[in-house]
């Protein structure tokens, strides 16, 4: 079995897991999907700041 396979096999198996939690946890789901978000969000919003900061 080639990388690229365990890869592909590794990636389907995350999509399924993600899938049964949304499933069987949604509200759970719901609130994890927030937080990362809100993580990207602010760690966006740092790198913006750096650069900002840079620039000046």
């Amino acid at each position: 079995m080639g990388m690229a396979q365990a890869k592909k096999i590794a990636l389907y198996m995350l999509l399924v897991f993600v899938v049964y939690s949304i499933i069987t946890a949604p509200q759970r789901s719901a609130e994890l999907v927030g937080i990362g978000f809100e993580g990207i969000s602010d760690a966006a919003k740092g790198v913006g700041d750096f650069m900002s900061a840079l620039v000046d």
